[in-house]
């Protein structure tokens, strides 16, 4: 990723307050200032807790949420049945991540609720399974606390970004990583060695093996992404500070 690419990651959040407005920056788009006087701008009238949590992305988020005791209930029977319910449960609560999402951006139902409760659902169920699969001895333990880390630290990242005025855009190396993370945590629930028939081809595949390949490799990109996110942070911070 060149250095201009690591710039653009940080872009301003157009919903921080006013301030003076500095200089041109390269890399960095600072917020458009309001020509009107704070006194005179109304805030924006904020919807009841009961009406934010019967829209249907909230909804779908709070489901995720309802989804981990069982998807660890299924994992500590330790059994292949029990591996393949608590992979059914957990390719649910996947598919909603990305359905929760689609609405609340298509039917612009977008709101304050969901986007707090919809990264902390999506991390509990990934940490939650992770945790359990170190207790089974599926994965080491050290490896579970380094990606709990990164993510701890990139959470820390974009709220005091927040409070800069600015937002963190998702690299393509997150990316990456998000979807191996998943196929990798599927393949460790799964853990048991399986045989596959293809057409032309038979062979045994130990998906526990193959979870912890996929998990290594997207925490290269895990800490790729990571590394990108502080650089291109500390150096928005550096230019709109110094105006140049």
């Amino acid at each position: 990723m060149t250095a201009s690419a690591a710039r653009n990651i940080v872009r301003p959040d157009m919903n921080a307050p006013d301030s003076p407005a500095p200089k041109k920056l390269r890399g960095l788009r600072l917020p458009k200032l309001s020509m009107r006087r704070k006194d005179r701008q109304r805030p924006k009238k904020s919807r009841p807790f009961s009406e934010e949590i019967r829209k249907l992305p909230n909804l779908l988020t709070l489901g995720r949420i309802v989804l981990i005791p069982p998807v660890m209930a299924f994992l500590l029977m330790d059994t292949p049945a029990g591996n393949f319910w608590a992979v059914m449960l957990f390719s649910v609560a996947a598919i909603t991540d990305w359905l929760d999402g689609y609405l609340a951006r298509k039917q612009g139902l977008e709101s304050l609720l969901g986007k707090l409760l919809d990264p902390m659902a999506d991390k509990l169920i990934v940490q939650a399974v992770l945790i359990v699969c170190a207790e089974l001895g599926r994965i080491p333990g050290w490896f579970v606390v380094l990606l709990l880390s990164r993510e701890i630290a990139i959470t820390g990242l974009r709220t005091i970004a927040a409070s800069e005025g600015l937002q963190i855009d998702v690299v393509q190396s997150g990316k990456l990583k998000t979807a191996l993370q998943l196929v990798g945590i599927v393949a460790l629930i799964l853990h048991h060695r399986y045989a596959l028939d293809f057409v032309f081809w038979q062979t045994n595949v130990d998906f526990n093996v193959v979870g912890i390949a996929l998990l290594s490799i997207s925490m290269v990109f895990s800490l790729a992404s990571a590394f990108t996110y502080f650089r291109g942070f500390a150096r928005a911070v550096g230019q709109r500070k110094s105006g140049g």
